[in-house]
């Protein structure tokens, strides 16, 4: 008795349609370059209008980001994390602004 007479018949199939051939492999995209340019550290203040008058300094030890005007002396401050940057102390401001106006 022949080795193929005794096997059942799909398995015999399966066995060579998986030797014939390999599929053909996709091309992967290319990574995503990721944004190298840093954040802005001045920004146009909301009382004056001036722009790039407002700088950000950010006191780590304290856990406080504070900004201030250097044409009208304006001054925020804000409680931050490690994650927060000096666009994250402008917008709580910007926020802050809004609030009172309303």
């Amino acid at each position: 008795m022949d080795a193929a007479e005794s096997r059942p018949s799909h398995l015999y199939t399966r066995l060579t349609l998986c030797a014939m051939g390999r599929r053909k492999s996709k091309r992967k995209p290319p990574p995503k370059k990721k944004m190298t340019g840093d954040l802005d550290s001045q920004f146009t203040c909301p009382f004056c209008n001036h722009e790039k008058s407002c700088d950000v300094k950010m006191e780590r030890s304290r856990n406080t980001g504070i900004i201030s005007c250097t044409v009208c002396l304006e001054e925020f401050q804000t409680p931050i994390t490690y994650l927060s940057e000096a666009v994250d102390v402008y917008s709580d401001w910007i926020d802050a602004c809004e609030a009172a106006n309303q």
